[in-house]
């Protein structure tokens, strides 16, 4: 793997523990506390969506289906938390 497709792997990963902790999935390592904001979670996803566009046919298969997984992922995650309301 070259140095572009670990620093593309490295913005997916970003993105997705971003919309993890906006679900409040895991802990924000700022304030140490678990914090829900479903609207940042959205911009999370949406961010991971227009990647997967703007990226088709233009990365390996590999990240492809990394990024395909982080949004299901998230996708998921979203859809149980907006239940809660």
């Amino acid at each position: 793997m070259d140095k572009n497709d670990q620093l593309f792997m490295q913005l997916l990963f970003i993105f997705h523990q971003s919309g993890m902790q906006a679900l409040g999935k895991i802990k924000n390592p700022m304030t140490d506390k678990i914090e829900r904001n479903l609207e940042q979670a959205g911009n999370a996803i949406e961010m991971l969506d227009m990647l997967l566009v703007k990226t088709k046919g233009n990365i390996s298969p590999e990240l492809d289906k990394m990024m395909t997984g982080f949004l299901t992922d998230l996708r998921l995650n979203f859809v149980d938390e907006s239940s809660k309301n």
